[in-house]
């Protein structure tokens, strides 16, 4: 079940909730050990897949693609950058500041409706539960 607690934005000065991570990440060796029980791929084959996943889209976004895995979403390369007045000015080096990963999740429309639904997110199976304590202001980390 996932996590959210109160936040409060002093800039506009209203409260929200906002997701909480609890505790340390999962790591690729339980991911692997989940897959492989309900798989009949082993353990160490899974951990193999995973460990070469990140490699192989870098290869293939490198070429300008995005690469859509089945199920999960849509990855591309995207950048932050500044923009300048004029043509004369532009330089792509000087302003790009970073270059970051979008993840787009799967979507499918829902029969009948208007509406998607998303990879990883089934509303329906999601009990959201309030992270007791003191109100975080924005600018605190989670």
């Amino acid at each position: 079940m996932p996590f959210w607690k109160k936040m409060y934005n002093k800039k506009s000065k209203v409260y929200y909730p906002r997701a909480v991570v609890q505790g340390k990440p999962v790591e690729t060796e339980t991911i692997a050990k989940d897959l492989a029980k309900i798989s009949t791929v082993s353990n160490s084959d899974v951990q193999a897949v995973l460990g070469d996943i990140a490699g192989v889209m870098h290869t293939r976004m490198s070429q300008g693609k995005s690469v859509h895995i089945k199920g999960l979403g849509y990855f591309r390369y995207t950048l932050e950058s500044k923009g300048v007045e004029t043509l004369d000015e532009f330089n792509f080096e000087r302003q790009v500041k970073a270059v970051r990963v979008e993840f787009l999740p799967e979507r499918e429309r829902l029969s009948g409706s208007k509406s998607y639904t998303r990879a990883l997110v089934d509303s329906d199976e999601l009990e959201w539960i309030e992270v007791q304590g003191a109100l975080l202001d924005e600018e605190e980390k989670v």
